[in-house]
């Protein structure tokens, strides 16, 4: 696994909130958020275009009308998501050769984050670090389209979850009976 240089400078992010609902949620989400993309950063293996450089990117806490408008722009589905991604690194512009490199923009759905929570009885804050760290995940260029990438993509999840005390997403809960 390669991690980010232990002299490289700490990843720029720029957290966004753009509704109000999130900060009535929880106080410190801003802080939260940053602190599961430095995780997933440092937890995760790099493309080697950003291997030993500041990484830059950007976390706006929106709402589901937002995330409906995005989703039908650039993926074709008129319904709102969790959490989209929108990484740089797949972009055909190049990469500046100096300076931090932006990896993407991640986008939160306050009320369908907050829904899925409740609906898979997990705590709200768990769900929302699961979907930034999934969501950076995205901007490095993980997939879960393909089997065999699922895995990968949520093996790794996992283990950043586990670093921050938060308990597996994709195991199911036992029933009560």
């Amino acid at each position: 696994m390669t991690l980010i240089n232990e002299n490289h400078k700490d990843p720029i992010i720029d957290v966004t909130v753009s509704e109000p609902e999130w900060i009535t949620s929880y106080l410190d989400l801003e802080d939260v958020a940053k602190k599961a993309m430095e995780n997933t950063l440092k937890m995760a293996v790099l493309p080697d275009v950003v291997r030993a450089r500041q990484i830059e990117a950007s976390i706006v806490l929106a709402n589901d009308d937002l995330a409906q408008v995005l989703n039908r722009e650039y993926r074709n589905k008129d319904k709102p998501t969790n959490v989209l991604s929108f990484a740089n690194l797949d972009s055909d512009d190049p990469i500046p050769k100096e300076g931090p490199v932006h990896i993407g923009d991640i986008i939160l759905a306050f009320q369908t984050i907050d829904r899925e929570a409740k609906e898979q009885d997990k705590f709200f804050k768990d769900h929302f670090v699961h979907m930034v760290v999934h969501g950076t995940l995205h901007l490095l260029g993980y997939d879960h389209i393909e089997e065999h990438e699922a895995t990968i993509m949520e093996t790794l999840e996992i283990r950043i979850l586990e670093k921050m005390n938060i308990q597996n997403p994709y195991m199911d809960k036992p029933s009560m009976a």
